[in-house]
């Protein structure tokens, strides 16, 4: 058994229910989003919707994962570094875009709902973290940085940043700003 709920998914209506999941995602927010809307868009039941996934929430975040993931591609230049600059900055690009300003809308849902908390922590920034993990782990490998460097210190101290502009500060978050940000850590990484 494979823990879902329900018979097995029809890979067509599947696909029909998080494209409408998204497109009302990116047409209204979060808020204005209702299972109803998605099955009406989907051309599907509710009752559908509801043998796959417990809730809105639960469809929304697969829609919004199933977007992401095939927008953020691993980079492999043959430069673990670079890789890593490239990663960064795909994922500033992406988190400034119009499709990125849904996952601010998640963390902030994130607060009072705490399935959809959990589900984004594990489905959209464990991967993100392994995915930098693997890069560093390239880069130490390559000898492009010091060996015994503490991985999960040095992926917050990248990444880190790029997410306090863009929840906190408000400060410009682009591409000039994740350049110099690297320049910064990687100078700090090599030495320290």
């Amino acid at each position: 058994m494979n823990g879902k709920r329900g018979r097995p998914r029809n890979v067509e209506t599947h696909k029909a229910i998080l494209s409408a999941s998204y497109e009302l995602l990116l047409e209204n927010g979060f808020q204005a989003v209702t299972v109803d809307k998605i099955a009406e868009r989907a051309q599907v039941s509710k009752a559908t919707i509801y043998k796959w996934w417990p809730n809105k929430a639960a469809v929304i975040m697969e829609s919004f994962l199933y977007a992401a993931t095939a927008r953020l591609p691993v980079p492999d230049t043959g430069s673990a570094l670079e890789d890593i600059v490239i990663h960064a900055t795909n994922l500033t690009r992406f988190l400034t875009s119009q499709e990125g300003t849904i996952i601010t809308q998640l963390l902030g849902e994130g607060q009072f709902d705490s399935a959809l908390a959990e589900a984004y922590r594990t489905r959209f920034f464990r991967p993100r973290r392994l995915e930098a993990r693997g890069l560093l782990e390239k880069a130490i490998q390559r000898g492009e940085l010091k060996q015994g460097l503490d991985i999960d210190i040095s992926i917050d101290l990248i990444y880190g940043p790029i997410f306090y502009r863009l929840l906190v500060t408000g400060d410009t978050l682009d591409e000039a700003y994740v350049h110099s940000l690297l320049k910064k850590a990687f100078e700090g990484l090599r030495s320290g």
